[in-house]
C-alpha cells in the first residue's frame, strides 16, 4: 500500500524524462544482474530480457502515436532502435547474442534521458 502511494506521488512530481529514466535504470540494473546466465535461474534471465522488450514495445507503441511530440526523425531513430532489441532479444534468448548489448543500448537511452553525453566504455559519460 506505501509502495502504491509512494509511485502515486512520484508520477505526480516527476517528469515524463525522469519516470521513463527510473523505469530503464529498473529494467538495465535487472540486465545486469542476469548478465553471467550460468550464476542465476533461466527463469530469472529470461523474465529480465522480456522485461527489456516490453519496455521497449511500450516505448515504440507511444512512438507512434500522433500525440508524441518528439521530431519525426528522432521517434523513427528511436522505433529502430526498438525493432534492433525485438530482433536481438531473441537472439540472446536463442543463444546467440550477450545480453551485454541490450545493456549497452540501454545505457546510452538513459545517457540522452538524462542529458549526459553517450557512455564509454568504462562507464564514463563523454
Amino acid at each position: 500500500m506505501a509502495f502504491k502511494a509512494y509511485g502515486e506521488v512520484q508520477q505526480r512530481t516527476a517528469g515524463e524524462k525522469e519516470i521513463e529514466y527510473a523505469l530503464f535504470q529498473q529494467i538495465t540494473e535487472a540486465l545486469e544482474d542476469v548478465s553471467e546466465p550460468d550464476t542465476v535461474s533461466p527463469g530469472t534471465w529470461g523474465d529480465a530480457i522480456y522485461r527489456n522488450q516490453q519496455l521497449w514495445t511500450l516505448l515504440a507503441t507511444d512512438l507512434m502515436s500522433d500525440a508524441n511530440a518528439l521530431p519525426a526523425e528522432t521517434r523513427q531513430q528511436l522505433l529502430g532502435i526498438a525493432q534492433f532489441v525485438r530482433q536481438y532479444s531473441m537472439r540472446v534468448l536463442a543463444g546467440e547474442g550477450d545480453i551485454s548489448e541490450l545493456i549497452e543500448v540501454n545505457r546510452t537511452i538513459m545517457a540522452g534521458l538524462s542529458g549526459a553525453g553517450a557512455p564509454t566504455p568504462n562507464g564514463e559519460s563523454s
